[in-house]
């Protein structure tokens, strides 16, 4: 979704025609090189799969779908193409016979999945400058009630993208301003910041024919904002998938951090549920405290599978992993080691980085796809937590990284 605050948000890896023998025969000792940076500010340290916690014991063949998705738009690329950031994940080329392989495997096949993963990739633990431990946090997919019509209950607009947002790639202008963009329109000649939310609140869109969708629930329509997708349901019964389609370009801010640090809401129940609790149980409030995230989403109808991540592919629940595309490949497995939510359990299994998010900043942090719905986030609202997670790299791009390390 390039989601929430903006963005969900979608992201893998086929023919190494290989019997389980040589499969087996593969498998490579552990060993513990140096740690390799590679882009700036991100620690690869090879690693073997037999050192990844619980790796034997995930049920891995349902991540397939979303490597299947992943390799799909993956090959889809010129062969010579970079993946990831400074090609930290080869080019496509590398990724060609692994991905084969995987679309040829049967579903529901843990032993074989695993078998193809460890001839065909290498795990790399993944650390910033200090530590390999970071941030997990959780999302999911919301659903709304709606119209197509303002009518009712339906008075909150869902817009789509303007006409008139303009965006600007700096590095057309400055080399030091490589990756860099704002987003604008133009006014009297001379870009200025595109309006905030406030000002669209305020009215700064309407009569311009951009309402796609109207909506009961001006609380609902604040965090499918944050989360960048969701479902809404119509009053004949069928529902439309909505997904992110742009932003503002504000900055986000943290609404929740605001409320518990002005004592509105207790720290314990500063979750997606207690804040939204707290949003609709102070509606004369509400809105100055929304408007506080001057961030703004705009949004476009999607037919068929969803939500799409940045990946451009349709997520899958529990499988996928919005990850800063600035460290790490969209596409590539990543195996995590953390915990479930607002607890000690574990939480480790094998997830496909296909999403990014402008909360979702540097090279250990993940947001993970919990799904649609309310038990989604009953689990999303309270996740939390601290963890690490390893990068699976196809063979051949192992072997060049120890040639050159």
């Amino acid at each position: 979704m390039t989601r929430r605050s903006g963005s969900l948000g979608a992201w893998a890896v086929g023919s190494l025609l290989l019997t389980a023998s040589v499969l087996v025969a593969c498998e490579r000792e552990p060993i513990k090189p140096e740690p390799v940076a590679v882009p700036e500010r991100i620690l690869l340290t090879e690693t073997a799969f037999a050192q990844l916690p619980d790796w034997q014991t995930d049920s891995v063949a349902e991540a397939l779908p979303a490597l299947r998705r992943s390799c799909a738009r993956l090959l889809g690329q010129p062969s010579g193409r970079p993946v990831g950031p400074k090609g930290l994940a080869g080019r496509v080329l590398d990724w060609q016979q692994p991905c084969a392989t995987l679309e040829q495997l049967p579903a529901g096949d843990d032993a074989a999945l695993r078998a193809v993963l460890e001839a065909g990739f290498v795990p790399f633990e993944v650390a910033g400058p200090d530590t390999a431990e970071g941030l997990f946090t959780g999302y999911y997919e919301a659903e709304l009630r709606g119209a197509l019509r303002p009518e009712g209950v339906y008075r909150w607009p869902l817009f789509t993208l303007p006409e008139d947002l303009v965006t600007v790639d700096l590095d057309l202008f400055r080399a030091d301003l490589q990756g860099e963009r704002i987003y604008g329109r133009v006014q009297n000649g001379r870009l200025v910041p595109y309006y905030s939310r406030a000002e669209i609140d305020d009215g700064a869109l309407t009569g311009r024919g951009l309402e796609l969708l109207w909506v009961d629930d001006p609380v609902d329509a604040f965090f499918l904002h944050v989360q960048g997708s969701g479902q809404v349901a119509l009053p004949d019964g069928s529902t439309i998938r909505v997904g992110f389609a742009g932003s503002n370009g504000r900055t986000f801010y943290a609404i929740g951090r605001a409320l518990v640090d002005e004592g509105r809401v207790p720290r314990n129940r500063a979750s997606m549920q207690g804040i939204r609790t707290w949003l609709r149980g102070n509606p004369q409030k509400a809105a100055a405290v929304m408007q506080r995230n001057p961030r703004y989403i705009f949004f476009r109808r999607i037919d068929g599978e969803g939500p799409i991540g940045a990946q451009g592919v349709a997520l899958t629940a529990g499988r996928s992993l919005a990850v800063d595309p600035a460290f790490l490949p969209l596409g590539a497995p990543v195996w995590l080691d953390t915990t479930w939510p607002a607890s000690d359990r574990p939480l480790r299994r094998l997830m496909v980085a296909q999403d990014s998010g402008s909360a979702i900043k540097g090279p250990v942090r993940g947001d993970f796809f919990w799904g649609a719905g309310e038990p989604a986030l009953e689990q999303a609202g309270r996740m939390r937590q601290r963890g690490t997670y390893y990068l699976l790299l196809p063979r051949t791009v192992a072997e060049r990284r120890r040639t050159t390390s």
